[in-house]
């Protein structure tokens, strides 16, 4: 099984890159982090400097990377990105650095995963705005500070506690992210289907939404495939039974499930007699990296009251159960109770 699949994908594609809002006016939901940030960017044109560092955590698809555009754009300066994993020596970073512009905006996604040896580059670079090069090696080597222009860092994490204090309180802004409600992810597919030209009434956009895991990169994905299935096999317009239509060849059940999913708790509840079983026991029945279990599919389940964790492992609930169409044991019923 794939990690980037229909409802767990990893890679955007250009149509939904192209459907991200600009500005902070154009993003739904999230209205308390917009108004926050409305507020400190306001503030910061006003005195004209350059934005406070800004921490932004959640889980993946709720809109970090488009926020950290939005951001560049509200403030009129370019973006650029990279990510922890793509900075691996310390000689990456400080090429970066050494370019940046005043007050552009450098957005490190996944930060969390940045090596210890690229992260302690970044301290004086955010606090102070120096970058040290160390030029040679032994008794011979020397160091240089350069200055570099204020910029403002954007990092994303899917994972705020991996991120080391040091670097956390070198954040002047930190916002997390909060899944959404139907209603906003509605209006969300309402917008995409706007832009990508294609046709959908009101009870579509709704149904597609409640089967969206809460997640607008999740809703965008299943409009797109919804959208395929009305060319090809309907009149192109998106009504009710057409999204039903098309997300059941898709196996997205109603809660938002996909085989993925299903297979998670079908795993718990059959192979594993309810659980607890560990995580990777787990991953191994349903044959996915357990990184991909803990961070991909287990949050919904675990918000969705599916799953619950225990000091003991993963074990599946009454309401597991019930969506399956299985009794659940007597004893998980009255732990339930």
């Amino acid at each position: 099984m794939r990690e980037d699949s229909l409802l767990n994908p990893t890679i955007e594609s250009e149509e939904e890159i192209s459907l991200r809002p600009k500005r902070l006016d154009e993003f739904v939901g999230q209205d308390r982090v917009r108004e926050r940030l409305r507020i400190s960017v306001e503030a910061a044109e006003k005195e004209g400097r350059a934005l406070d560092h800004v921490l932004i955590s959640g889980p993946p698809g709720l809109g970090k990377t488009t926020l950290a555009g939005v951001i560049a754009h509200e403030m009129g300066v370019p973006l650029r990105i990279t990510s922890g994993p793509a900075l691996e020596r310390p000689g990456d970073l400080a090429a970066i650095l050494s370019n940046l512009q005043t007050g552009d905006v450098f957005f490190i996604d996944e930060i969390h995963r940045l090596p210890r040896v690229v992260e302690e580059v970044l301290y004086p670079a955010m606090e102070d705005f120096q970058l040290d090069i160390v030029l040679g090696k032994g008794p011979t080597a020397q160091s240089i500070r350069l200055d570099l222009p204020r910029f403002t860092l954007v990092g994303a994490t899917t994972r705020k506690g991996k991120v080391t204090a040091p670097l956390r309180d070198r954040f002047g802004i930190e916002e997390k992210l909060d899944y959404y409600e139907p209603s906003e992810l509605a209006t969300i597919i309402r917008r995409s289907a706007g832009i990508i030209g294609v046709v959908t009434d009101d009870a579509a956009a709704e149904l597609i939404a409640r089967r969206s895991r809460s997640t607008p990169r999740i809703a965008n994905r299943l409009l797109a495939r919804v959208r395929d299935f009305a060319v090809a096999r309907a009149s192109g317009f998106i009504d009710e039974d057409v999204a039903s239509r098309a997300l059941e060849i898709f196996e997205v059940d109603e809660l938002g499930l996909d085989k993925v999913d299903r297979a998670i708790l079908e795993a718990v509840t059959s192979r594993f007699e309810g659980g607890p079983v560990g995580l990777s026991t787990l991953a191994i029945a349903v044959g996915e990296e357990p990184e991909t279990v803990e961070d991909a599919y287990e949050p919904f389940l675990l918000q969705s009251g599916l799953l619950k964790r225990t000091p003991r492992g993963r074990m599946a609930t009454a309401r597991a159960y019930a969506h399956l169409g299985m009794a659940p044991p007597s004893d998980t019923q009255q732990s339930l109770l």
